[in-house]
């Protein structure tokens, strides 16, 4: 090693040389930022707020408080790497169902991103028993009309879950006059906004003093809408072979009990998960079917 201890200098001098060449030769290119250089997945800034934000068309009311809580949610979201890419790539597969319903129901669009606040478009449930993309608790989902059963958990059908929110949704904007009170009611329910509005004598959720989660929602909710929208605005890049695609699903009418899921999915070729998978509102080994009542079961298409 002692002999080649005088060329360490010219190594490194020639390393130097070979590093500044590659620099001049990134910003000498079309795209001249050091970042793409280093080709960093995402840069790290503060989120644009030099724009109109709105919900179903009504327009958010910038001032120092709104325009914090905004930036907050926005910042959050854009930065939740993992969560956020997910909610992309789902938004893929569940949208044209989703959007489909809202607009046959007459909902303003928007509030499909309110499903993906709530359940990041899945079938969750919340520590409160809450089931499904719309988060709804057992007596409201009753009350709009899904059956809950020992076997069957209507909150869990994306279709039958969807129509009862719009259901929901427009029996509250009769009530709040407003799709932004609308949203802030979903959340925190709509006897305690009502009172909240009361005892505040306000009529806006911007202007109401209220719990951390609630304050917080409506500007979650239209960060998300502004991400999913432009996620390249917001550093994610999506190929079309990552976007999860809809399902390509046939329906199956089914008048008469079935005492086997199990062997319901073999005869259709499936395994039971995969059973499970596309109906996942089944929620029991068997389905039981009373006279005059009439279940529909979706299975590929193939």
């Amino acid at each position: 090693m002692e002999k080649y201890k005088n060329l360490f200098p010219i190594f490194g001098f020639l390393s130097g040389i070979i590093f500044c060449l590659l620099i001049f030769v990134s910003f000498s290119s079309k795209d001249t930022s050091l970042g793409s250089f280093f080709e960093l997945p995402q840069q790290i800034k503060a989120v644009n707020l030099d724009k109109k934000f709105d919900f179903a068309g009504e327009v958010v009311p910038i001032n120092v408080d709104t325009k914090e809580r905004l930036d907050r949610e926005l910042s959050v979201n854009a930065y939740w790497q993992s969560t956020t890419l997910l909610n992309i790539k789902m938004s893929f597969k569940y949208f044209p169902i989703v959007e489909r319903i809202l607009k046959e129901q007459g909902v303003p669009d928007d509030f499909k991103y309110l499903a993906i606040a709530e359940s990041g478009l899945r079938n969750v449930t919340s520590s409160a028993s809450a089931k499904g993309f719309w988060q709804f608790m057992k007596p409201a989902a009753m009350e709009m009309g899904l059956e809950i059963s020992d076997e069957v958990d209507e909150r869990l059908h994306l279709e039958k879950s969807t129509m009862a929110a719009c259901a929901y949704v427009k029996q509250m904007y009769k009530r709040f006059g407003t799709w932004t009170n609308v949203a802030g009611a979903y959340n925190v329910g709509p006897t305690s906004f009502a009172r909240s509005l009361a005892e505040q004598k306000e009529t806006s959720y911007y202007d109401l003093n209220i719990n951390e989660e609630t304050s917080r929602y409506l500007f979650r909710i239209i960060a998300i809408k502004e991400i999913v929208k432009n996620p390249s605005d917001f550093g994610y890049y999506l190929e079309d072979e990552h976007k999860y695609q809809p399902q390509n699903l046939k329906d199956i009418k089914i008048t008469s009990s079935i005492p086997s899921l199990t062997d319901f999915a073999h005869e259709n070729g499936l395994t039971y998960r995969m059973l499970k998978f596309y109906n996942p509102w089944l929620i029991s080994s068997k389905l039981t079917v009373s006279p005059g009542k009439e279940y529909t079961i979706k299975v590929p298409n193939s």
